[in-house]
């Protein structure tokens, strides 16, 4: 999961936990992202939500980055449950993102 860091994973369960005063922020981060870490994050969407086993990541990635067709942003904010979906990935994939996520919200994001 080398093409997005944990900590902006973490970053976009918080203000997804948050929507509805972080969503400018959130579109905004998600936004600034490149490709590849939109891609990722959509990826690893989809492996918390099952539509992909943690071992299909390539898989999961090369379609996030075909699939791409609706504003990154636009369709993960759409997506009911993104939180708990981003969440679900990470710790399938074997990342603990809860540590990062007590951090931010520690520090305020």
């Amino acid at each position: 999961m080398e093409k997005i860091s944990t900590s902006k994973v973490a970053a976009v369960i918080v203000m997804a936990r948050e929507l509805n005063r972080a969503e400018g922020e959130l579109r905004a981060l998600v936004d600034r992202m490149h490709e590849e870490e939109q891609a990722a994050l959509t990826a690893i969407m989809w492996i918390g939500r099952g539509a992909f086993e943690a071992e299909e990541w390539d898989e999961a990635y090369d379609t996030a980055i075909a699939e791409a067709t609706t504003p990154t942003a636009d369709y993960l904010i759409g997506t009911p449950h993104l939180a708990d979906h981003l969440e679900a990935g990470m710790e399938a994939l074997g990342f603990d993102p809860t540590d990062e996520e007590d951090a931010l919200m520690t520090r305020g994001a």
